[in-house]
């Protein structure tokens, strides 16, 4: 955009450009080779990115740049050869864009979104389609075609293919009923209102494209849609009560966010921010033909008269601190942003940017804004969108409601962040408010192809500005930068606004939230894939038995001179090969129950009731958010019983990410009171008793608590302090801010609070009230804390004005300007604000990690200062805190002006504009000076320690990711369970960024336990799944790990974590986190889960076998991509302990019965072609082989897969060492499957050869003298003895004995002869006629059907009695254990609580209850957060072991006084500050002294690294100290 030529310097300078980095993800160049990017996935990856990176939420404010040839030039490459898209605006096509019809070339997605996999016209096929990529559904057609060919002997075809259709069409339901829910959701999105301009000429799309084929689509549907809801309208209720979201979360599966919007009925009011607006009626918001936004009428309390506004002054909007109840005034009664703009107006003319609208060009005036659906948004569209509704496509934004061009973004559909973000129209823009403007404009924008990539996008708006004063010049080309914050992505949610306008550029399935939808990949459990390989060998077996049977039939009639001869009449074939061959044939006809088609069906139906038995725990509902836990992958619950690793995140997981500011140091002094977790996990490891410790010390905070808020009082009545709010507590910090600690203490508090006021990015938000409340919007709730608690010391953020920040300080109500916003992103590691002070002086101020910030100190100064602030940051890190450091920077005039037009120029960019903006960035934020430092509490979720415990006990290794700092890291893990005093602590760091370095490292460690790495242990490594003992625990760090990572050291690194009880990997970025879960997950062979909470968990949650995501108060982007959704970290013990061991058994065992049923069954006809010469004859009627899987067998050993119960979930969780069987697979293996096989076959002989050996001798005829030893009679003798063995042995190998499973199994062996006696009743069934009375009437039968079933279960029940007396199991003995009544204490317990377990001794306040801070908001990803504890990470801003250097010593910022001397931490009593350091000092020699662990001696050696080398980015992961 053209920035005109520069002005001169003046005085003032413009306020508020701010660089895009609120919620950036970088990685750095060698991060992308390892990331899991979504962007391999799709045709479009962007040069120069690493990781993908994102905008701020308050945007580069760009100036309009003059277009120049080598810009431009150097831009057109910018898309890697992807072609441009150039969008025109009333603009005829350039020739190069249409066709010879004048048509439009190219063919842009329409914004119609299906995430439906059918229609109605092709349901059937396509679904069929899909079932037959099933090879046991195409074996049973191909067997279905062969038994239509009667040469093949099957008697009855069509009756053959009714269990096939039966499972293709259940299967077909289910599928159906999913898609129609799925296609519900898409027409109730793509039908969802918008205000879209019609009457006008939108060239880049053509309405006469429609093809033949869709509109027979649409008249199908239409068809369908008209019956479906004549006949609904019949039967439905009125009133029909509506769903809640946790009823509702069964009926979602794994949708894309952008099918979970909120449903805004078509005729919701919008009403004005200020409630004081009316709102226009249903018939005005139809077609709009002005701005439909009612204006205040002048006069109104706080309103200001637009129409009477001088140039420069901004009318009381949602963004104008101002409102209905408050009206904020200096105490000269005038406002401060009118006395500022006074000041300023003249001193520094406002720049020209340019505009859209052409002001020669006369309007028909017939467009106007009418109300469609977003299914009719096309590219070139321009649209009108309302406060709390969502974004329909991928919109540029032209102007707002706000007179800023501002406006507030929700975008928890695609990141599952609830937090505002700031998205900002183009400068041109702004004057384009309604239809006509519309219309008036003549533009091109010149756009990226789509891309997958969220938190990128380029463009330009070019157009041709022309004077209207001077109408015959040609006018100047003009061009405005377009980036990611001047975009609003379908999906997102419009809030605090109260209108857009903007211009459609990507739709439909090119929107960015499409491109990312459905990228979750598709899981498949383990024994369902060992699975695959069983039904092969029964394949495999099928095959010999045929070969066999074709063989022999052709061998016998070669031979001649049989009684072939005698008995037939000729062989179907006419010669013997060919005989065979069709014998061949029809022996895969007559043994086709070997492979089990019903298997699968079956398997379907248990994993879809165990899910709902999943979703239905009530002990896994969690009420705060109303979520109960939610299956997203039904087909994997028997995993769930196999983990033996699990990977958890720490912020939001293990913890409640619910940041309260507890502590800070300030010149050297350090503030606040608090007994955290880890502090109290800390004291447990030395032998202290907590409780007494606990209650000590919340006495102490309680007291403290109140004297703070009654001095707070006398000092300042803060009308928006609210005592139940408050989490700072430090009666000496107020002592100090009155003064009684000096002049100078008292300064640099005031300084230290208001950088806390003036350094963010966090939007306000007034709740009227008596006192009103003030609450804070942040990007994340790290940044709200701090805010908050310079709010509750009187240092309150009222709002933002035109020009920069309005603050209420002790009662007296200042305007800081804010020049610039430089913000945060996971390479800086920091974020400033630069503001311009009430006395003209510009001022830099900077908070970030600890590394970062004194890298960037002054040379040379400050080092009693840094050394003392950096013990406290150290101490307060290892209380769990997340710490990080303020420091400021005064700038001269000139310096700033002459930084300001890099920063210009870096912001109107269209190519690398980030890169540019960090390089600029870089070169102002140097020789700071230090203020201080902050800490931060995030509290462990509750019942984390006792299930991480519990899955232990289990046999479960836990490993945490996070990004956090290693003193953070381990004290929480001591606080949790996952570390304890008896373990010696690895702390894996490389001196040297080489992998020698790192090589030698693993290898010293590696020796201690007597193990080099090799091949060999790493096979036994593979076998052994026993825990390690509880003797050591590795912690690494970011930097290390990326080294050990590699190919030569991955499996070095693994078996030396492989020793290790815990493993705690800090620093870790979201691609690290998927590669530590492969190399465990693939290098040992083993059953791995993911837990987390935020969008950087996501890579590891799809890369592990099941994914957990945290369903908290915040997001739901780990919920959207996982297997299974949770509301807390404690329900993993039940879903995993309990539904998962439960799963797990019973799905092996149901799939071993399976096979063996099938086995008996088969087997007995194959042992009948022996007597028969293998010609293929029949021993049962042709029913029974259909009904066999159907109706006879199918209940008991399918409600053993749903029912089945070892042991109750209290127990489960009572002995959690029940769960290792499930580690170890000994529950479903091949070992099994055969044994089961090898018993199935023993039996098919019994069945078969007992009545064969009962007929031989003699021949039994009834009463009425009919015989009764034709096949098929004496079929039915081995039939009904082979169904009864059959499900007795299933309910042999059951657990659980009650009256439901008992009336199954006698159901499934009455049905056969009741099927018996009812088909043979009916002459139909011809030679089978009246078998029934026949052969029940003969005592043979019964004596026989009794003897058989003994027999055959005779083994089976010896070896399971002497297993069981002589070499019980686990659960064996647990199971007598019940019996005798020693778990008669679990009854008292609703939901069983591990006994012996002491709740958590710490806690923020002991008088108050856990309340979030004010203003907290959702968790962003851990490495994007600004607000980062003290780093000891090599990266590419912090230490570096080469350089060994110290700073000098300076004073507090901006005061001369000397502070050579050191001065005393403290000088009055500070009962944490003691409690703390007396901790430290004990434990420090155990591991730290030794390894020089310490932040603080890390810190103190730190050289000011950024102070006068150039402004040139180093790689991330190296440092820049080198």
């Amino acid at each position: 955009m053209a920035i005109q030529p520069y002005q001169e310097e003046s005085n003032v300078s413009n306020p508020i450009k701010r660089i895009g980095w609120a919620t950036q993800r970088v990685t750095g160049a060698q991060g992308r080779h390892k990331r899991h990017s979504i962007l391999d996935r799709f045709h479009h990856r962007r040069s120069g990115s690493g990781e993908k990176k994102r905008e701020s939420a308050d945007g580069p404010r760009l100036e309009g740049v003059q277009e120049e040839e080598e810009t431009d030039k150097s831009e057109e490459g910018g898309d890697n050869g992807h072609a441009t898209r150039r969008i025109f605006f009333n603009i005829p096509l350039s020739d190069d864009a249409k066709d010879a019809e004048g048509h439009p070339l190219a063919k842009y997605a329409r914004n119609k979104i299906r995430t439906a996999k059918y229609t109605p016209l092709s349901f059937i096929p396509k679904n069929l389609w899909f079932q037959f990529h099933n090879i046991a559904n195409i074996y049973f057609l191909f067997v279905i075609i062969l038994a239509f060919f009667s040469i093949f002997g099957a008697s009855n075809a069509g009756l053959g293919s009714v269990p096939l259709i039966a499972i293709l069409f259940v299967t077909a339901v289910k599928d159906a009923i999913e898609d129609w829910r799925r296609t519900v959701l898409d027409n109730e999105l793509n039908n969802s209102p918008v205000h879209r301009l019609v009457d006008w000429n939108n060239v880049n799309s053509s309405d006469d494209d429609v093809s033949l084929w869709r509109r027979i689509k649409k008249a199908t549907t239409r068809r369908i849609v008209w019956t479906f809801r004549f006949f609904k309208s019949r039967t439905q209720r009125k009133g029909r009560k509506g769903k809640t979201y946790a009823q509702r979360a069964l009926d979602e599966p794994r949708i894309s966010g952008d099918t979970t919007r909120s449903r805004n009925s078509i005729a919701t009011s919008r009403t004005s921010f200020h409630s004081v607006h009316s709102v226009e009626s249903q018939t005005d918001r139809d077609e709009i033909q002005m701005t439909p936004v009612p204006s205040p009428q002048p006069g109104q309390r706080g309103i200001v008269d637009s129409n009477r506004l001088d140039p420069g002054e901004r009318p009381g909007t949602a963004f104008s601190y101002e409102d209905d109840q408050l009206i904020l005034e200096t105490h000269d009664g005038k406002s401060p942003t009118a006395k500022v703009n006074q000041r300023e107006s003249g001193s520094n003319p406002a720049k020209f940017y340019g505009s859209l609208i052409d002001p020669l060009k006369s309007a028909p005036g017939k467009a106007r804004f009418k109300k469609d659906y977003w299914k009719s948004v096309q590219v070139g569209d321009f649209v009108r969108i309302y406060n709390k509704d969502q974004i329909p496509a991928d919109v540029v934004i032209l102007s707002t409601s706000d007179p800023d061009g501002a406006c507030y973004v929700e975008t928890k559909n695609l990141d599952g962040e609830t937090n505002l973000k700031v998205r900002q129209a183009l400068h041109s823009g702004r004057k384009i408010k309604h239809a006509k403007d519309c219309e008036q404009t003549e533009f091109v924008i010149e756009s990226e192809p789509p891309h997958a990539n969220l938190y990128q996008y380029g463009g330009a708006a070019r157009w041709t500005q022309r004077d209207p004063k001077n109408p015959a010049e040609p006018g100047k080309q003009m061009v405005e930068p377009i980036s990611i914050n001047n975009l609003l992505l379908r999906g997102c949610s419009l809030r605090n606004t109260e209108w857009v306008l903007g211009v459609v550029v990507f739709t439909g399935q090119e929107t960015k939230i499409m491109l990312n939808s459905g990228i979750t990949p598709s899981k498949r459990s383990r024994i369902a894939r060992e699975l695959n390989w069983d039904v092969i060998y029964n394949f495999i077996i099928l095959f010999f038995m045929c070969f066999l049977s074709g063989l022999i039939n052709g061998i016998i009639w070669s031979q001649g001179n049989n009684s072939l001869d005698y008995f037939e009449f000729g062989s179907i074939g006419g010669r013997p090969s060919l005989d065979g061959f069709i014998t061949f044939w029809a022996s895969v006809i007559l043994f086709q129950n070997l492979v089990p088609i019903s298997l699968y069906i079956s398997l379907e139906i248990i994993r879809t009731l165990q899910a709902f038995f999943i979703y239905s725990d009530t002990f896994m509902y969690y009420e705060k958010v109303d979520y109960p836990c939610t299956p997203k992958s039904w087909n994997i619950s028997d995993d769930l019983g196999q983990i033996e690793y699990i990977f958890s995140d720490k912020t939001g997981t293990l913890t409640q990410n619910v940041m309260e500011f507890k502590k800070c140091s300030i010149n050297g002094i350090p503030y606040g009171e608090a007994y955290t977790e880890a502090q109290a996990g800390m004291q447990r490891r030395q032998g202290i008793d907590i409780e007494a410790e606990g209650a000590k010390a919340h006495k102490q905070i309680a007291q403290d608590r109140v004297k703070m808020l009654e001095d707070l009082r006398k000092m300042h009545p803060n009308p928006y302090l609210h005592d139940d709010e408050l989490t700072f507590v430090a009666p000496d910090f107020v002592n100090d801010l009155q003064g009684h600690a000096g002049q100078e203490q008292r300064l640099a508090n005031e300084q230290f609070m208001l950088a806390l006021a003036l350094c963010h990015t966090v939007i306000t938000e007034r709740i009227p009230g008596d006192p009103p409340k003030i609450e804070f919007k942040a990007q994340s709730p790290d940044e709200a804390a701090l805010v908050a608690t310079a709010r509750d010391c009187g240092f309150t953020v009222l709002g933002r004005s035109t020009e920069g920040i309005i603050l209420n300080i002790m009662g007296e109500e200042r305007e800081y300007t804010v020049l610039n916003t430089l913000e945060f992103n996971s390479s800086r590691k920091r974020m400033s604000a630069i503001i311009r002070m009430p006395d003209g002086r510009i001022i830099l101020f900077c908070k970030g990690a600890d590394s970062v910030i004194y890298s960037r100190l002054n040379k040379g100064e400050q080092q009693q200062l840094r050394k003392t602030t950096a013990e406290h940051l150290e101490m307060f890190a290892r209380e769990g805190l997340r710490t990080l450091c303020i420091a400021q920077k005064d700038i001269d005039e000139e310096e700033y002006q002459i930084w300001n037009r890099e920063h210009d120029l870096a912001a109107a960019a269209i190519i690398d504009r980030e890169d540019k903006l960090e390089t600029v960035s870089d070169a102002i934020e140097r020789d700071l000076t230090l203020i201080g430092g902050t800490a931060i509490e995030d509290r462990l979720q509750d019942g984390v320690p006792d299930t991480i415990a519990l899955l232990a006990d289990a046999g479960i290794k836990l490993w945490v990711l996070t990004g956090d700092k290693v003193e953070t890291a381990i004290n929480i893990g001591f606080s949790c369970n996952l570390l304890s005093n008896e373990m010696d602590l690895i702390v894996f760091k490389v001196q040297e960024d080489t992998a020698a370095a790192a090589e030698a490292e693993v290898d010293k460690h590696l020796a201690s336990f007597g193990i080099t790495g090799s091949d060999e242990e790493l096979r036994a490594a593979r076998k052994n799944h026993e825990p390690p003992g509880p003797t050591h625990a590795i912690v690494i760090d970011g930097d290390s790990l990326k080294l050990v990572l590699e190919e030569e050291l991955r499996q070095k690194f693994l078996l030396l974590c492989k020793q290790c009880k815990s493993v705690l990997c800090c620093r870790v970025s979201p691609s690290q986190k998927a590669a530590v879960v492969q190399m465990v997950k693939d290098g040992l062979d083993v059953m791995t889960l993911s837990i987390g909470d935020g969008a950087n968990d996501v890579a590891m949650i799809q890369e592990a076998d099941v994914g957990v995501g945290i369903a908290g108060e915040e997001g739901r982007q780990a919920v959207m991509s996982s297997d299974y959704a949770i509301g807390q970290f404690r329900f993993l013990q039940r879903l995993i302990l309990v539904h998962g061991r439960w799963s797990y058994r019973r799905l092996a065992e149901t799939i071993a019965n399976f096979f063996y049923k099938n086995i008996v069954w088969t087997f007995a006809l194959f042992w009948y072609q022996i007597y028969n010469d293998f010609d293929c004859s029949y021993l049962f009627d042709y029913t029974y082989i259909l009904l066999v899987n159907l109706a006879f067998t199918s209940l008991p050993v399918i409600f053993m897969g749903i029912l089945d119960q070892d042991v109750s979930d209290k127990v489960s969780l009572a002995v959690p060492q029940l769960y290792r069987r499930g580690i170890e697979r000994k529950e479903w293996s091949q070992k099994k499957f055969w044994l089961y096989m090898s018993d199935g076959i023993y039996q098919s002989l019994i069945c078969f050869f007992m009545p064969y050996l009962l007929f031989k001798p003699a021949n039994f005829v009834t009463s009425s003298g009919l015989g009764v030893d034709d096949n098929r009679r004496f079929g039915v003798y081995t039939a009904c003895a082979t169904i009864v063995t059959v499900n007795v042995y299933v309910l042999l190998n059951m657990y659980r004995w009650d009256w439901l499973m008992l009336l199954l199994v006698s159901i499934s062996i009455l049905l056969i002869w009741f099927w018996t006696g009812v088909y043979t009743a009916v002459s139909s069934s011809a030679q089978f006629y009246k078998a029934a009375p026949e052969v029940y009437g003969q005592l043979s039968f019964w004596v026989l059907t009794l003897l058989t079933v003994s027999i055959c279960l005779l083994p089976r029940f010896t070896v399971k009695s002497f297993q069981k007396i002589y070499f019980p199991l686990d659960v064996d003995v647990i199971r007598e254990q019940i019996r005798q009544g020693r778990f008669k204490y679990l009854d008292k317990y609703e939901a069983y609580v591990p006994p012996g377990k002491l709740p958590s001794a710490a806690s923020s306040d002991m008088s108050q209850p856990a309340i979030a801070a004010p203003g907290t908001q959702t968790p962003l990803p851990e490495d994007e957060r600004p607000i980062y504890p003290p780093s000891v990470a090599a990266t590419g801003t912090t230490h570096n072991a080469h350089s060994q250097n110290g700073s000098d010593s300076t004073n507090y910022t901006g005061h001369r006084t000397s502070l050579e001397q050191p001065r005393p931490s403290f000088d009055r009593p500070r009962p944490s500050f003691d409690r703390m350091r007396d901790s430290m000092d004990r434990i420090r020699p155990s591991y730290e002294a030794s390894n020089d662990f310490t932040s603080a001696a890390l810190l103190t050696r730190m050289e000011s690294s950024h102070s006068d080398v150039p402004a040139t980015r180093t790689r991330h992961g190296q440092s820049s100290l080198r």
